[in-house]
């Protein structure tokens, strides 16, 4: 597993627009009408992302009731990584009780326009779209510890509170994005 760092946007960055379905084909509208987006690029086989996928319903649970908007990305090639395919994107929500959408990029067009680079890619947009925070969830990975979501649940409270970004953002460390030759 290669080890890839998120690039670290730069902040106030507008969001992207983009069209994208879930693993069923049903398209998912981007609300711009709330607090916030958080959009996680993320895949079903990455060991980094498994290490979270306890805690990204709790988020998910958190962002609901702030009406901040949650979606996960899966932007990996299919065909050289099968285990990412919108069919095992159903199992893997299933599997871990997700309820946010799940969108797939299958041109990989999306995870271009954001600048994601690996899964987990956590990138929390304001409520005028402009990014708040990007980086990882907490300071712990799959062999040294429990995910707490700690960083992102803490830029989450901020937005909330109306501060600054939290100025001690770390980049994420996740597999890199598997991208189409």
């Amino acid at each position: 597993m290669a080890q890839t760092p998120s690039a670290m946007v730069s902040l106030h960055t507008p969001m992207p627009s983009f069209l994208l379905s879930d693993a069923l084909g049903n398209p998912c509208d981007v609300s711009v009408d709330s607090k916030g987006t958080l959009i996680i690029f993320m895949c079903n086989h990455c060991p980094f992302v498994i290490h979270v996928a306890t805690i990204l319903e709790e988020i998910h649970t958190r962002c609901e009731a702030s009406d901040i908007q949650m979606i996960g990305i899966s932007s990996n090639d299919i065909e050289a990584y099968p285990d990412d395919s919108p069919e095992h994107m159903i199992e893997t929500a299933t599997r871990f009780g997700w309820t946010f959408p799940y969108l797939f990029d299958s041109d990989q067009e999306v995870a271009k326009a954001f600048g994601a680079t690996c899964t987990p890619d956590v990138f929390l947009y304001d409520a005028d779209a402009k990014l708040y925070y990007r980086g990882q969830f907490d300071d712990s990975h799959p062999s040294d510890g429990v995910a707490n979501g700690r960083d992102l649940i803490h830029a989450i409270e901020a937005l909330l509170s109306g501060d600054s970004p939290p100025s001690d953002q770390h980049p994420a460390i996740g597999c890199n994005i598997k991208w189409k030759v």
